[in-house]
């Protein structure tokens, strides 16, 4: 398969400190690879570095074939203003194309019916014109899901998608994520959520001590891997 991003001996940090680093691991076209880690480990400043937003500090995170930082479509991890937001579901779903509006003032024809045709495939045509404030969480993650997937269909990167989800809404969302990778599409997701990890075929686990790049079975047999379950485990008592 064709590579997406590499990531060699990366170093990554921000006002001068090192957050995490020696980061080593590929991404294929199709691939599903979950990034876990404990809090603090970097989770956030790597995915600014594969968005493009920011720059390691030593190393080399490289995109391949063509492929760029900005045929990625990103859906982050809303904020209570971002949920209470008034606008239209297609108002937000269409705005995943203003990256190839260029400098026209309107949407033509074809980025309307992918809108459209988007909003069809996720479940969500039937709130097109639905207050986004007014919706449930998960109709609102599939609101953004649809929205990153007008902007690209190459790759998602998807920062802690089903917090504060009820756990049918987290499921529900997993399963529409795995048909789109089952379709091509490559997925990275951020998660401290272990459920997540049922959908993966490969991890990077990061972390100022503990680093590991592999398939899931692999990672799940490892030290990393059983520490990490063990502590997350616990923290759910």
């Amino acid at each position: 398969m064709a590579k997406q991003i590499i990531c060699e001996n990366a170093a990554l940090g921000y006002e001068g400190g090192i957050v995490t680093e020696n980061l080593n691991f590929t991404v294929n076209s199709g691939d599903y690879l979950c990034i876990l880690g404990e809090n603090g480990s970097g989770k956030s400043t790597l995915i600014k570095a594969l968005l493009g937003l920011k720059p390691q500090v030593s190393g080399k995170i490289e995109w391949c074939d063509g492929f760029k930082a900005t045929e990625i479509g990103y859906l982050p991890q809303q904020t209570p203003v971002q949920r209470d937001f008034p606008a239209s579901v297609r108002e937000i779903v269409i705005s995943g194309c203003l990256s190839k509006t260029g400098f026209r003032p309107f949407y033509n024809k074809e980025e309307k019916a992918l809108a459209a045709n988007t909003m069809e495939q996720l479940g969500i045509a039937d709130l097109a014109k639905r207050c986004y404030r007014e919706l449930s969480g998960g109709q609102q993650q599939r609101v953004l899901l649809a929205r990153a997937l007008c902007a690209t269909r190459k790759m998602l990167l998807l920062d802690e998608p089903v917090t504060g989800l009820d756990p049918k809404a987290q499921a529900d969302l997993y399963e529409l994520i795995a048909k789109l990778n089952k379709e091509g599409i490559t997925i990275i997701m951020v998660s401290h959520d272990v459920s997540a990890l049922k959908y993966a075929d490969h991890i990077l686990h990061i972390g100022k001590k503990q680093l590991f790049f592999g398939d899931k079975d692999k990672y799940l047999n490892s030290k990393t891997g059983k520490a990490f379950l063990e502590s997350e485990e616990h923290d759910d008592e």
